[in-house]
């Protein structure tokens, strides 16, 4: 528990009677950036906490999965500055290289200019313009959702420091031979004709065509078949499994490629399935990374038949077409020819498409630069495997492992004018210089720089690092390197999270960049659908904010936040929360009107009625659930574990329960006032990482103190009273079983009954005036006559129901429900008794008939008991 001595400077008549969060929160966010509450000091003796914001891209606005990531870390840090860490959450913004160039490509569209027309230099400036005057409103958005995150350390992948960081590593990585150029396949767009990484394809259903084709004559021939009838242009040969008896004696032999009059070999390699088609695939190494490395292992010559718009180049007949108008085309030629021995249509198969402009990608042989990953993925997957680095959840440790044991080198040119350009010059006689961030490029006639940039996921991947100031050694890199967490999608674990870690171990000397991986899953709609533009489906937050407040929203995705899993929301969640920001508002004021203080300290235990002793026990355990909770990432048990002690202990139960107290004043009434204040006041503290406006507004009026955000984090006292709670739990009972059978009687809720309740024996008699109250129970009186009596808690409870219910329909009602409960423990039992049931039936389902037995035995012994208490017909 804890202590508080400060006097509330404000009466609790400041509060309006609702809440209203467009009036709270902008405010309160503004005072929090101008105290400088979330600015982080390098030069503290506070334990460091720092957490990168995995950047945004400078184009984007904020969607529910910025809002659900953004939520989970700003609770975090919060919880992590209240404890006394000096947290940094790190802001920042990724330029997206291929997206920002495309925005401004269509600005200049609309003016009928093209990036060409203006050169590259000033086409770069161009965006610049558009990044200063239009990119970033994310920014302005997650103040809108309560960002904790320290705006005075605001980075751009692009900005001054961070591009020398860029050029330091790759730099490094040229010199220590990690870094090189070599034509290979890659994923090529025709649209924004640059390579895009694997992350930037989107593999989608597509309605095609397969078509069987014959190479060769006779028994010489063998049937191939594809969904890409345009690349057999560019085939350099036909490959079988080497064990396959049916092609064994093509192999190392010629047939004619159909239209072209070329001939080309037959060669055996182990990579062809002989149990898939006909066991026989067409090689066209320029245009399909497997058929490139066939091509690699058998000298095979790369022919190229498109150019960087998907063009044919190849063949006369068909050169000048698109690949789509050369597909039709070539599968026409091929029919004519009679060389087509089957045709499938419409075939449905995966395509991928740039996630961008949607175009079908098309793999390409092309001149890049690579990263050559071996070495530093061993290190990354090394890190987590001798438990440097964890990952949370744990099961999402092999999907780590599948990925980085089986990196394939990376692309990391990019053919744009946007991005970090790559620095090395090429002499007029062959001459290839890297350059780093303190050398002077070579000059002179015929130098010049390489066209290309660098992927983004380049620059993105020193994140951790490079906004610390690196390859500074500053006081920043020193304090938050390495970060504590790094809070992610499962879905960039690849793309991403690896590349931070290989870049991390190499340019640290070997230390990650984090020490724990949370990932979380993507929010889908209500039914679990994922968000899309083409379902329809897609919630801008915002517009939920504006409804609701941004505290709804973020509970909602608390409170849905399993670790790795995804997150369905829907609007109806968010109104949910929206009542619950309302009850804490709402019940928070009455207890303020109620005496509820912070003033001095809480009285000793022997002051303390049993209903106050429960409330402190329960507060402490909340308090170390919630501690644990946020350990290990259990963002919706920890969210539950605040909804239900707030809502069900603190306002249903507690404030329920001492209103008689509070009614009668006097000495016990200010006892239980300084217990109440004390709950609440702990209760808002706990609350606050996930709902931060609504509970700073609430406590500063309670307490008097400055903020939340910088207020102590409770702590478990350890002190615990299971007497206590096993006595409210009785309380809690009485009253349940009670209201049960009011409902069941269909009696209304302010009704009142009078009432006998003989609960002395068990300890209760203490609480009978709460009892009373809540469940609108009269005393006895001369004319009292029990028409019912219910068993409770060991005691109990006779009312005289006269005149209020039909007895005889009521004695008809209950006769039935205890013959149903009576069939359900028969049947139950006789599966139970059942030797061979028992045998077979898992464990789960033996345990789930044993539940149903318990629960038809207790409520064949409350029916009863009800019956028994009905008077006479």
């Amino acid at each position: 528990m804890t202590e508080n001595t400060q006097t509330p400077s404000s009466p609790t008549s400041e509060l309006p009677t609702t809440y209203a969060p467009a009036e709270v929160e902008g405010k309160l966010y503004e005072r929090w950036v101008e105290r400088g509450y979330f600015e982080a000091d390098a030069k503290s003796e506070k334990p460091p906490y720092a957490i990168v914001i995995p950047p945004p891209n400078v184009t984007g606005s904020l969607h529910l999965g910025h809002a659900f990531e953004h939520t989970l870390i700003d609770a975090l840090t919060r919880r992590k500055r209240m404890q006394g860490y000096e947290t940094l959450w790190q802001p920042g913004m990724d330029h997206a290289g291929i997206a920002t160039q495309n925005v401004v490509e269509r600005e200049l569209a609309k003016e009928g200019k093209s990036r060409h027309d203006l050169g590259r230099e000033a086409f770069v400036e161009r965006v610049w313009q558009w990044k200063d005057e239009s990119g970033g409103q994310i920014s302005g958005q997650m103040r809108r959702l309560g960002d904790g995150v320290d705006w005075s350390r605001e980075r751009f992948t692009m900005d001054e420091g961070l591009s020398e960081a860029v050029q330091t590593i790759f730099k490094k990585l040229y010199d220590d031979e990690l870094i090189y150029r070599a034509e290979r396949i890659i994923n090529w767009c025709p649209r924004c004709l640059t390579a895009i990484s694997d992350i930037e394809v989107e593999y989608q259903d597509d309605e095609g065509e397969l078509v069987s084709i014959r190479y060769g004559e006779g028994g010489a021939s063998i049937v191939v078949a594809t969904t890409r009838a345009e690349t057999m242009l560019g085939d350099t040969a036909v490959a079988v499994h080497p064990e396959d008896e049916r092609y064994k004696h093509l192999v190392g032999t010629e047939i004619e490629l159909p239209l072209t009059g070329r001939r080309i070999p037959v060669v055996a390699d182990e990579h062809v399935d002989p149990e898939f088609g006909t066991g026989a695939v067409k090689v066209t190494p320029a245009h399909d990374p497997n058929d490139f490395e066939i091509g690699q292992r058998h000298n095979l010559p790369n022919l190229a038949v498109m150019d960087e718009h998907a063009i044919i180049t190849a063949h006369g007949p068909f050169q000048g077409l698109d690949r789509l108008e050369a597909r039709s085309a070539i599968v026409g030629a091929l029919r004519a020819d009679g060389r087509i021995v089957a045709e499938k249509r419409p075939y449905t198969h995966s395509v991928g498409h740039c996630s961008r402009c949607k175009t079908t990608i098309e793999p390409r042989l092309s001149m890049q630069w690579w990263v050559k990953v071996g070495p530093l993925a061993k290190a990354a997957g090394d890190a987590v495997r001798n438990g440097e680095v964890k990952i949370h959840p744990q099961e999402m440790e092999k999907r780590y492992f599948d990925w980085v044991d089986n990196l394939h080198d990376w692309c990391i040119s990019r053919q744009l004018w946007w991005g970090h350009r790559i620095p090395v010059w090429y002499g007029p006689n062959g001459e290839v210089v890297c350059v780093g961030p303190d050398e002077q490029p070579p000059t002179g006639e015929g130098w010049t720089q390489d066209t290309d940039v660098l992927d983004t996921w380049f620059s993105s991947g020193l994140w951790p690092f490079s906004t610390l100031g690196w390859p500074q050694q500053t006081d920043s890199l020193a304090k938050f390197y390495p970060n504590a967490v790094l809070v992610t999608g499962y879905d960039i674990l690849f793309f991403w999270v690896a590349r931070m870690m290989m870049f991390g171990l190499y340019a640290m000397d070997g230390t990650p960049p984090f020490h724990t991986i949370a990932l979380h899953g993507m929010v889908r709609d209500e039914r679990g659908k994922k968000m899309s533009k083409s379902f329809g489906n897609v919630v801008n937050p915002l517009d939920w904010m504006d409804k609701y407040g941004s505290d709804a929203v973020r509970f909602t995705l608390a409170r849905g936040a399993n670790p790795g899993i995804d997150v369905p929301i829907g609007e109806d969640w968010v109104q949910a929360s929206s009542k619950f920001a309302n009850k804490i508002w709402n019940a928070t004021r009455f207890a303020m009107m109620n005496g509820a203080t912070i003033e001095g300290e809480l009285p000793p235990v022997e002051r303390l009625s049993a209903t106050d002793r429960w409330i402190l026990s329960r507060l402490n355990e909340t308090v170390a659930q919630v501690d644990a909770y946020y350990e290990d990432y259990q963002f919706s048990k920890l969210s539950e574990a605040l909804y239900h002690f707030a809502w069900d202990e603190v306002f249903d139960w507690y404030v329920e329960l001492s209103k008689t107290t509070f009614f009668a004043g006097g000495e016990q009434a200010e006892v239980s006032g300084r217990v109440l204040g004390e709950v609440v006041d702990v209760m808002l503290r706990l609350l606050h990482p996930v709902v931060p406006f609504v509970t700073e507004t609430l406590w500063t009026t309670l307490t008097g103190g400055e903020s939340l955000v910088i207020a102590d984090w409770p702590k478990d006292s350890g002190f615990r009273d299971e007497a206590a709670e096993a006595e409210i739990a009785s309380v809690q009972s009485v009253i349940t079983e009670v209201r049960r059978f009011r409902k069941e009687q269909g009696l209304q809720d302010g009704q009142k009954v009078p009432a006998r309740l003989e609960l002395g024996a068990t300890g209760l008699g203490a609480h009978e005036a709460a009892i009373r109250q809540l469940l609108r129970l009269q005393p006895e009186g001369d004319a009292f006559n029990a028409t019912a009596t219910l068993p409770v808690a060991g005691g109990t409870v006779a009312l005289d129901l006269s005149g209020t219910i039909d007895v005889a329909a009521e004695r008809k009602r209950l006769t039935k429900d205890l013959g149903a409960a009576e069939k359900e423990k028969q049947q139950a039992e006789a599966k139970l008794g059942n030797e061979a049931f028992i045998a077979k039936a898992p464990d789960n389902v033996v345990d789930k008939i044993k539940g149903r037995l318990a629960k038809a035995e207790a409520d064949i012994a409350r029916l009863r008991a009800q019956l028994d208490g009905l008077p006479a017909a």
